[in-house]
């Protein structure tokens, strides 16, 4: 297997893929590309070849201050009333790759990307997910990701980031 993660690309194989989640392969076969060309996100496939084992996008984003909970509204500057972040909009793994880790690869790529996007390019205080069901929210919250108020989304900040790509590295 020679693994890679890489943009999305028409020399992907994207007609293959299956999560078993109709609206994560449907994005993947029908959206993905239109967002990528129209600049609304990025989209990242690991890859084996041109097989697409997995994907997740980027964007920008921003969540109102009031959601975020108290230690960290506390240290925003009262001023902003919605406050920079990056959406990790999808998150998926074909059913033949699950159980092998790569949910987790993807996640920890995105939150690195993330990460170094906010340290050098774009203001982002965390990243946030919309998790799509109990399994999502599960996964998601085993890496710390907090919920938002009021909010069925969910949130991690680059503090807690940056502690986490630091234990990888």
């Amino acid at each position: 297997m020679s693994l890679k993660i890489q943009i999305l690309n028409s020399d992907l194989n994207k007609k293959t893929f299956s999560c078993g989640k109709e609206m994560l392969d449907n994005y993947l076969h029908f959206q993905a590309g239109q967002d990528v060309r129209k600049k609304l996100c990025v989209v990242f496939a690991m890859t084996d070849g041109a097989q697409i084992l997995g994907y997740y996008s980027l964007s920008n984003a921003s969540v109102p201050a009031e959601a975020l909970p108290d230690d960290i509204r506390k240290k925003m500057p009262k001023s902003y009333s919605q406050l920079p972040v990056t959406l990790l909009g999808r998150l998926a793994v074909d059913n033949a790759q699950k159980g092998k880790g790569f949910g987790k690869v993807l996640l920890i790529d995105a939150l690195n990307r993330s990460y170094k996007a906010a340290d050098s390019a774009i203001g982002s205080i965390g990243v946030v997910v919309d998790p799509l069901d109990v399994e999502a929210h599960s996964f998601y919250k085993s890496f710390g990701f907090i919920a938002l108020e009021d909010s069925e989304k969910m949130f991690l900040p680059m503090k807690t980031i940056s502690l986490l790509i630091d234990r990888l590295d």
